[in-house]
This record gives structure tokens, C-alpha cells and sequence, in this order.
């Protein structure tokens, strides 16, 4: 199927190898490759250069510009090679920001009308994850469904990238229920798993059926104890994945505010920073189109 994908590019090993795994899951996508930029960009051997051979303030204000964008503008180009020797149709999307990657993001997401966001993640884990990331926010603001791709993936975990199932976690919410029509939508003839995770902590899903005949659950039960909620259902998602060779897991999002998100840490949010497989987080539909 082909869809739209905007990719946040940095030209960091992560975001080259996120562009790697989401042509894997959806090799006929359209692509463009994002770059944002944050003014003085120019490192700073550059910016002492430009100041040496400035006339004045101003010149060298104009240099640092020109020279950010045009670094900026590289960067994209690269992420585009790497895309299209990957076997996606892409093109450069560069843009200037003041700061709020995930505010701008969104924004830029309704505006290009994309189908997936698609970020690599550095792995972030204990106080760092506390402190969020751009991909965090990006999650959270972003009203359409967001691709957060671990770095590094395991040869086995590459390896069912273009054919292995996609693990969703169910537990017939609202949320739940977005969660598996995105993946009905950007799937198309993939494999789909409801797993719906019951145990002492948590609600029991057991008597919320699956949405369409014909659908596998897998159900796993979490123990008492097991640390929290947030945690313990995201860890028991990423050992269905494994289990079962998952390409993907797809979770979706309740909508709480950034910062509560974080620090309590939800079922997505504990799902991005535990899995260690490609995870999708949609949105719920009031949060926007998905």
C-alpha cells in the first residue's frame, strides 16, 4: 500500500536506520525526508571563520544563516540517497524552527496531510526517560500515527521486518480501537495480532471481542507485583513480540498531558522506551485523524 510518510532526519546512525526499517515494513511509500534546523546551525570553527571575514554584524548574521541552511539542505539530500537507494519515492523536506520540534511537527504532519510520522530513537531509558526526547513530544503532539524505531535493531528483529506479523495491544478502548484501524489501514495484508494483557493490576479485557472475525489474540497475564501498570503491560507486549517474531507493535494512546505521560508513565510511552522493536503510537480519533 502506499501511504506518506514524513521522516525526521538528523543524519545520526538512528535516523538512517529508521529510513532502513520503515521502507522494510512499507516498501511503496511516498517519503519526505524532514530536516529541521535551529539557527546559528553552523558549528563553531564555521561561525569563527564567517566572523573573520565579515564586514560587520550584520554580514556575518547573513553568513551564519546562509551557511545553516545550505548545511541543513545537505543534510536532507542525504536522508533522500538514503531513502531512495532503500526503494522509496523521496524528497527533501527542510524547514527552519525556533525551538518545539513537536509543536512543529504536528503542525507540518496536517499540513503535508501525512500518513505516518516515522523517527529513530537513541534508546532512551531510567531519568533520561523522565526527561523526554523529541520523539516523546513528537508522540504526543502529533495527530496522526508515529513510527518510533529503536537503535539498534537485532538481526532477528530486522530480519521479520518485511513479513512478520503486527502485534496490537487490545483491550477494546477507544484507543485500542484506533490503534487497530491504523494498523488495518497501513498493513494492508499484513498479518494482525490483537494481544490483550490481563492480570491482577489491570482491567480484564477478556470479554472485549476483536473487532473484525477472524482476528488472532494472544493473551498474556501479567502477576501481581510486577511494578507498574504502564510498565509491566508494555514489557508484557514486548515479550509477545518476540514470541511471536513481530515486524511491529501498535499501541494507542489515551491522550494525557506530555509531562503527566512521562513522568507516570503510560502503556504507550512505557511501550516506546521498553519494546525494542518498531512501535506505533496512535492517536485516539478526538486527538485527530488517524
Amino acid at each position: 500500500m502506499a501511504i506518506d510518510v514524513i521522516v525526521g532526519y538528523d543524519g545520526s546512525p538512528a535516523a538512517a536506520a529508521a529510513i532502513d526499517t520503515g521502507a522494510a515494513l512499507f516498501p511503496q511509500a511516498h517519503a519526505w525526508i524532514m530536516h529541521l534546523w535551529t539557527p546559528p546551525f553552523a558549528s563553531e570553527s564555521l561561525r569563527q571563520r564567517l566572523w573573520t571575514g565579515a564586514a560587520d554584524i550584520n554580514a556575518f548574521i547573513e553568513a551564519i544563516e546562509r551557511e545553516g541552511e545550505a548545511e541543513a539542505r545537505r543534510l536532507a539530500e542525504t536522508g533522500v540517497r538514503l531513502a531512495r537507494t532503500a526503494g522509496w519515492d523521496a524528497e527533501p523536506l527542510v524547514r527552519r524552527t525556533y525551538g518545539g520540534e513537536g509543536l512543529y511537527v504536528a503542525q507540518l504532519v496536517q499540513d503535508m496531510n501525512a500518513d505516518l510520522v516515522l523517527l529513530g530513537s537513541r534508546g532512551l531509558g531510567g531519568a533520561r526517560a523522565v526527561l523526554g526526547s523529541v520523539s516523546d513530544m513528537v508522540v504526543h503532539y502529533t495527530p496522526r500515527p508515529v513510527l518510533v524505531v529503536p537503535h539498534p535493531l537485532l538481526s532477528a528483529e530486522q530480519d521479520v521486518l518485511a513479513n512478520g506479523p503486527v502485534l496490537i495491544g487490545w483491550d477494546g478502548s477507544p484507543g485500542a480501537e484506533a490503534a487497530f484501524a491504523a494498523a488495518q489501514r497501513l498493513f494492508l495484508g499484513r498479518d494482525l495480532v490483537l494481544v490483550s494483557v490481563d492480570g491482577a493490576q489491570s482491567p480484564s479485557p477478556a470479554g472485549s471481542q476483536p473487532p473484525v472475525e477472524g482476528i488472532t489474540v494472544h493473551r498474556v497475564d501479567i502477576a501481581s507485583g510486577s511494578g507498574p501498570l504502564g510498565r509491566a503491560v508494555a514489557e508484557a507486549l514486548a515479550s509477545a513480540g518476540r514470541s511471536r517474531g513481530a515486524a511491529a507493535l501498535v499501541v494507542g494512546s489515551r491522550g494525557r498531558s506530555a509531562v503527566r505521560e512521562i513522568l507516570t508513565g503510560s502503556v504507550a510511552m512505557a511501550t516506546l522506551h521498553h519494546a525494542h522493536r518498531p512501535v506505533i503510537v496512535v492517536p485516539r480519533p478526538h486527538e485527530g485523524s488517524v
